[in-house]
């Protein structure tokens, strides 16, 4: 199989990583990319908005399987354009993406499907805005309407904070605040099927102790050893199939990746969002654990098939991510500067860690910082506590002038297992 992945993030390399260990995949293509991913996949230019020119690149690649990371190409409709150019695509349409491009659309589909979700009112005006943020006191949450890559919601007790955040919104969702631990659970799916993947946590704040400003996101960890066994049967049988069946029923069936942002709270098990593709930095450490070649699970997906392969298999091994930011992040990152040890990373036989790419960009031999988010450094081991070893030693070696990074991540998991 020939496969094109379209995006240039931390997410599409561990795809990209995924895919060149799959012994079914013969060629594989990436467009943009970046610096890192060229170490696993040939790089194409493209601009990742315009459905027409991608589904061109993929005719003219003969890939037999495209792959849409980011967000913002599937709400632009790229998928529709692949899909009418005769190629296979896993990512949902654009209709059916607007579960990740309207937060009010995603609440419609909710309350028609019957799935639990905070309390919430859509707002577009001031007055209206005013009235739910009294409504629901603090914490105030407020999200815009539309993507924000991952950065457009206000979780505060300062009301002028959150008013603030809301004005500066065309329309958007104020909601009830959700107590209790989040979880992100991953589903691919066909459009009937829903073959769930494993759960993992991240950490949104820019701070070690969840303090700082929001992000989009700073490290991840897979499996949950506090969660409850049963945590994934029952949001697939509460959240993510009623959620597809709503869509399917509605005319616009999601195919592709559907992801579900979990509160799991004092009154059970609440969704904060859904989006519409892989989490970033989540993808990292569940694709880590994933034992089954992902090019035919994504395939079958794209084709209507999941119901023919068999369950997923799994390691048993934890995964860690921890996540290499640019200076002033998440404000505006300064780039263009140096990276430098990331081949004494690659040249470790043990222990088993490996560096993802996000913002970087090659300079002749160099490797430059080129995003807020530069590097995913991800290591597994037996247990969280010796993944979260490896990676951040792994870490250690990494060298990028007013990096930052968390210390914290996975830290209370791996002492409370």
């Amino acid at each position: 199989m020939k496969v094109l992945v379209i995006g240039g993030g931390a997410r599409e390399h561990a795809l990209c990583r995924s895919l060149s260990l799959d012994p079914d995949v013969i060629d594989l293509y990436c467009a943009p990319g970046n610096a890192g991913i060229a170490e696993v996949a040939e790089l194409h230019p493209v601009d990742a908005l315009d459905g027409d020119a991608v589904a061109r690149l993929a005719a003219e690649l003969g890939a037999e399987l495209v792959v849409v990371g980011p967000e913002a190409p599937l709400v632009a409709g790229v998928a529709d354009a692949v899909r009418a150019a005769g190629i296979p695509c896993f990512g949902p349409s654009r209709e059916a993406a607007l579960l990740e491009g309207s937060k009010a659309f995603a609440k419609d589909v909710m309350a028609g499907a019957n799935v639990p979700t905070a309390r919430s009112y859509v707002c577009t005006t001031p007055a209206e805005i005013d009235v739910a943020l009294d409504a629901f006191g603090a914490p105030y949450v407020v999200k815009d309407d539309g993507l924000a890559a991952g950065k457009g919601v206000v979780v505060t007790d300062d009301v002028e904070a959150a008013r603030a955040h809301a004005l500066s919104c065309d329309r958007v969702v104020i909601e009830e605040f959700l107590d209790g631990p989040e979880v992100s659970l991953f589903a691919i799916t066909d459009g009937t099927t829903v073959v769930p993947l494993q759960p993992a946590q991240d950490f949104k704040r820019a701070l070690d102790g969840d303090e700082g400003p929001n992000t989009g996101g700073m490290g991840a960890y897979s499996p949950l050893p506090w969660a409850d066994p049963k945590l994934v049967d029952e949001v697939v049988q509460t959240v993510l199939q009623p959620t597809v069946d709503e869509l399917r029923r509605r005319g616009t069936p999601f195919s592709g990746l559907l992801y579900a942002g979990l509160a799991i709270t004092s009154r059970g098990v609440r969704v904060i969002e859904f989006n519409a593709r892989f989490g970033d930095p989540e993808t990292q450490v569940v694709l880590a654990r994933l034992k089954t070649p992902l090019a035919g699970v994504l395939l079958g997906a794209a084709n209507g098939t999941l119901d023919a392969l068999p369950p997923l298999n799994w390691s048993d091994d934890a995964a860690v991510t921890v996540v290499i930011a640019s200076h002033n992040y998440p404000g505006t990152p300064r780039t263009g500067d140096p990276i430098e040890g990331l081949d004494e990373v690659a040249a470790q036989d043990a222990p088993p860690a490996f560096v993802l790419h996000a913002g970087t960009r090659k300079d002749g031999d160099a490797v430059l910082s080129a995003g807020g988010r530069v590097l995913s450094v991800t290591a597994t081991g037996k247990d969280l506590s010796q993944a979260r070893e490896r990676a951040y030693a792994a870490v250690g070696k990494v060298r990028l002038d007013g990096s930052q990074h968390r210390t914290d991540i996975a830290r209370r998991a791996a002492e409370e297992a």
